[in-house]
């Protein structure tokens, strides 16, 4: 198998990473210095001052995304700090500006806790149009994200919600392919951090309203139970604090204790969010049948792809790309973007992931082997922007 750390190593160090900021216009003479800058670029100040909106016309405001991180959950690999983060946050703006036309600055900050970031945020934010959130440890990213909401331009927390989109779609797919109903699966999620319990909140119709969770869609799967790395999540179990503990009363109806492999017997749908390795071919073997693997972790996925096919499951994802089903936030977030900056939406809405989600599954006839489309399917990355956008007029959070 081609060794893609090496070469990623190479390729990042030839190019002193992967992106540079490029001017839109041209500066050759005086006439054209004198509108860039002194004394033309005057009477753009004097009509934002007077009308803050139009920063978004008159500035790269309307067309740019920050992309945050604090380096303290990065991919599979935890917190390896600020500076380690950047290759991550490069790569997701290069993304953005590849598949879905949007540009994007990645900034990692030192800044670790809630009230540090939530401020920071803030103040940078009359410089961008829409901020992602991303590669922030759980439980601080869920208070971060639910207080910046109100902030005038979208935030999205693309590890929570970008990846909860694709694994929806991904499970709806999977399940038509399999002649199953969704509202009939039984799903168990490995992992409880930001990835886990958004990934959970969207399949079981609830959404973070005043620090509670309520339920908004009758759309759901019919069961989920969420496995941290002290067992199974239940109401009652000693410990449970915060987030954890309202899934306790929404999860699990069965009560079912104990570890993974107790949790994971005569499952539908096993979602993996967490680490590599915690999924045996033995615990698969003793899920339902016409199981769903989607091993997600990255780099090292919960089992690997081809340890899960030989167990027996039907259909099998992981977050990488160099296997099949590719099961990764990088499907949505490039659309949810655009569609939230040309959509002038203020916030994103559960309605506008669930536009993103459906969207994305209905893009492609999906077959065992290919249950979610590629990134490189043209358009995809436009239709999704298309539906968000829309979604944003309905649910009226716009910028007039």
């Amino acid at each position: 198998m081609t060794d893609y750390y090496l070469r990623s190593v190479e390729l990042h160090r030839r190019n002193q990473g992967k992106i540079e900021i490029t001017p839109r216009v041209e500066v050759t003479n005086r006439d054209d210095l004198s509108l860039v800058y002194t004394p033309g670029v005057a009477q753009v100040s004097r009509e934002i001052a007077e009308s803050p909106n139009k920063s978004f016309e008159l500035t790269w405001r309307g067309r740019v995304v920050a992309i945050i991180s604090d380096g303290s959950a990065v991919l599979g690999l935890g917190n390896v700090g600020e500076a380690a983060a950047m290759p991550v946050m490069e790569g997701k703006a290069l993304l953005l500006s590849q598949f879905a036309g949007v540009s994007a600055v990645p900034l990692v900050v030192s800044a670790h806790s809630e009230d540090e970031l939530v401020d920071l945020v803030t103040k940078l934010a009359p410089s961008f149009g829409a901020i992602n959130l991303e590669d922030i440890a759980a439980p601080i990213c869920f208070g971060v994200e639910d207080r910046l909401q109100n902030l005038g331009i979208p935030v999205f927390h693309d590890d929570q919600h970008g990846t909860a989109i694709v694994v929806r779609a991904a499970i709806k797919n999977a399940a038509k392919v399999l002649g199953k109903e969704y509202r009939d699966l039984r799903v168990v999620v490995s992992g409880a951090g930001a990835a886990g319990l958004a990934v959970s909140q969207m399949l079981l119709g609830l959404e973070r309203q005043d620090g509670k969770l309520v339920k908004v869609s009758e759309e759901h799967v019919r069961d989920l139970l969420i496995v941290d790395s002290q067992g199974a999540i239940y109401q009652g179990r000693e410990g449970l604090s915060g987030w954890k503990k309202q899934f306790a009363e929404h999860t699990n109806k069965a009560g079912i204790k104990g570890s993974l492999a107790e949790a994971v017997k005569g499952a539908d749908v096993f979602v993996g969010v967490s680490r590599g390795g915690v999924l045996s071919p033995q615990m698969v073997r003793e899920m339902g049948n016409d199981s769903i693997v989607f091993a997600m972790a990255n780099p090292d996925p919960e089992i690997t792809y081809e340890e899960a096919v030989k167990a027996g499951a039907a259909v099998v994802g992981t977050g990488r790309s160099d296997y099949p089903n590719q099961i990764n936030n990088s499907l949505a977030f490039p659309g949810v973007f655009a569609g939230a900056l040309t959509g002038r939406a203020t916030k994103i809405t559960l309605n506008m992931k669930i536009a993103a989600s459906d969207e994305l599954a209905s893009s492609i006839v999906p077959t065992r082997d290919e249950i979610l489309p590629s990134m490189f399917l043209p358009g995809l990355a436009g239709r999704i922007a298309k539906r968000v956008a829309h979604q944003a007029q309905i649910d009226n959070v716009i910028r007039y």
